[in-house]
């Protein structure tokens, strides 16, 4: 049931005071880290006592940020695609298959995002450490495809089951065999599903920090372990620009996939 504003009087003001709050409690750091990366100070000192883009140009000077910030693109576009397939193809089995444990198989699918994410880290570090991948590209993109997949999974099935199947029936009535049926009539139906998996398969992979610090090496590093490891050696203020980038390039994509579900809704 909707609320009426306009009846709840006081009430209103409260709810929207409170709300202000928590909004300004969850923007105040990434404000504050945005500002320190413009600040001329050497430190991270607020309020900075002048204004600088040093530290954008020491950021893109430097080839060790650079590369980081390379590894962390190419892991996130390889997780992107693999989470994107096997979690369509894992999404028409779980909404369409009728098996024994299928509901047991989705609790399954979904662990990942349930478990403490350094218990998972440390397993997965200590399985790859056992096969060879650890410290490795491939390595890299099987950990975060296990964080990524389930909001792969969950993403293409919520838009399959608002899908009428009945119309990929009748594609098929009309002559289309069952996978052309799939390609040409159901996934234009749910392309907005796909793409609401792809973008938060690229976060989570873009953004995660934990397992990677446990795949790492020296010679192979993504940008949050960058950030990580330049944080406990010196408080200079490129890590505040490399963070600000960071934050950004996330509210962009998600601005675009708000975007984009608009555009599909049309």
């Amino acid at each position: 049931m909707l609320l009426d504003f306009d009846r709840l009087g006081w009430w209103k003001w409260m709810l929207v005071s409170i709300t202000a709050l928590v909004t300004l409690f969850l923007l105040l750091p990434i404000i504050f880290i945005a500002a320190l990366s413009f600040g001329s100070s050497q430190w991270l000192i607020f309020p900075p006592p002048g204004w600088t883009l040093r530290w954008y140009e020491d950021l893109f000077a430097d080839p060790r940020w650079l590369q980081s910030a390379w590894v962390s693109a190419k892991v996130a576009g390889a997780v992107t695609i693999l989470s994107v397939v096997l979690g369509l193809l894992a999404s028409l089995s779980l909404t369409r298959g009728r098996f024994r444990g299928r509901e047991a198989l989705r609790a399954l699918f979904i662990t990942p995002m349930i478990l403490p994410v350094v218990v998972l880290a440390v397993a997965l570090y200590a399985f790859f450490l056992r096969i060879g991948l650890s410290g490795t590209f491939v390595g890299f993109v099987l950990a975060h495809l296990v964080l990524a997949l389930p909001f792969s999974i969950i993403s293409i099935s919520n838009a399959l089951e608002g899908f009428d199947k009945s119309i990929e029936d009748a594609a098929i009535l009309c002559g289309a065999s069952p996978w052309e049926a799939r390609l040409r009539v159901t996934l234009p139906a749910i392309s907005h599903g796909l793409f609401a998996a792809a973008v938060f398969s690229f976060l989570v992979s873009w953004d995660e920090v934990v397992v990677a610090i446990f795949m790492a090496s020296p010679t192979l590093q993504t940008l949050p372990v960058k950030i990580w490891t330049t944080l406990r050696q010196d408080l200079t203020p490129v890590i505040a620009a490399a963070s600000t980038l960071l934050v950004l390039l996330t509210v962009g994509l998600m601005l675009l996939s708000l975007l984009v579900r608009k555009a599909l809704k049309r």
